[in-house]
């Protein structure tokens, strides 16, 4: 089980998302105001708040949100996780769809540190049924 530590979105792509503190899910969609929304099985993407805070340690200054990531939730390690696992929390489901991505050009934080761990430790999913998720709200994975 894990626990939502930040709920991001942005209103353009190419921009890093910024912390809301709480989203609508849309089923099929994703993120209702988030760019990155739409179509296909990259709806909302997410990563562990302990990732985040070891490449912090390293002394990267990036605010939830910088990795282009809609939730950061702590206690869950995604990278683990197989492809198709369900992720719930309250009345949203998603599924997750695909682990990494291909980075085509470097980002910002790869820029400024040599470095990047959303193409590795970050995860996409689908949203199965919607509903709104807020800083806090717990998170459940299929065992």
């Amino acid at each position: 089980m894990g626990k939502v530590a930040a709920v991001c979105v942005s209103r353009e792509k190419g921009t890093p998302k910024h912390d809301t503190g709480g989203a609508e899910f849309v089923a099929g969609y994703g993120i209702k105001g988030d760019a990155h929304a739409g179509g296909g099985h990259r709806q909302v993407s997410l990563i562990s708040k302990e990732k985040v805070d070891a490449f912090r340690a390293k002394g990267a200054d990036v605010p939830y949100g910088a990795f282009g990531e809609n939730l950061v939730v702590a206690g869950i390690d995604f990278k683990k996780l197989p492809v198709g696992t369900i992720l719930r929390s309250g009345d949203v489901v998603m599924e997750m769809t695909q682990i990494g991505k291909e980075c085509r050009t470097p980002c910002r934080i790869f820029r400024r540190m040599g470095d990047c761990i959303m193409p590795r430790e970050g995860v996409f999913a689908k949203v199965i049924s919607g509903g709104v998720i807020k800083t806090g709200d717990e998170l459940i994975h299929d065992e």
